[in-house]
């Protein structure tokens, strides 16, 4: 059996990202402060989601006790050197949906993994192609799901991934929210699982 060193703090309301800790077969508790999700202006956007991941740590480590691990994570979509986060209305979302469409993007989720001891920081990418998409599908997508809190405008788990990828290179998980398989790879080299 599988057990963590530390109790697991989930620094994130996300749905997604709690489904997917679960399906981990790990027990956590869910910790969250409001943090402005904005970065510098001349951050490569390669880096913007492990800074985002760090600010929403840096909030709750004051909340840490010494048998505590803290997870947070962010996610942000790339396309055309251009980073795109949660839409604010319908018409940002079909307008992200129209930058996606025919075209490859890439997926990054940075995460870091913090106790009062130690920090560990990585970042996950997949590169996602979707197929063209007609004015319609998009329409559909965004009146029925409403992905306002989703990068780039879309769930890979929902209707317009089942109808509009074409393919992908690197974790599924990660376009999820939570690259899953690298995550236990870092816990283990870490030493945050034991077995018993």
């Amino acid at each position: 059996m599988y057990q963590l060193t530390h109790r697991l703090i989930l620094g994130s309301k996300s749905p997604r990202r709690q489904e997917l800790l679960k399906g981990m077969g790990f027990d956590f508790e869910i910790r969250t402060k409001e943090t402005a999700e904005e970065y510098p202006s001349d951050l490569q956007c390669d880096e913007v989601a492990g800074y985002l991941a760090s600010i929403k740590a840096d909030a709750l480590l004051p909340t840490l006790t010494k048998d505590e691990l803290l997870l947070t994570s962010d996610t942000v979509v790339i396309t055309n050197n251009q980073v795109l986060g949660k839409p604010n209305n319908s018409e940002d979302a079909l307008h992200m949906l129209t930058q996606l469409s025919g075209k490859t993007h890439r997926v990054i989720t940075g995460v870091h993994l913090v106790t009062l001891q130690l920090s560990v920081t990585f970042s996950v990418t997949t590169e996602v192609t979707f197929y063209p998409m007609d004015v319609n599908e998009m329409h559909h997508y965004v009146s029925n799901y409403q992905p306002f809190d989703k990068a780039g405008s879309y769930g890979i788990q929902e209707w317009i991934g089942f109808i509009g990828i074409e393919k992908m290179n690197g974790s599924y998980y990660n376009v999820m929210g939570l690259p899953t398989a690298e995550l236990w790879q870092k816990l283990k080299a870490s030493g945050f699982i034991q077995v018993r």
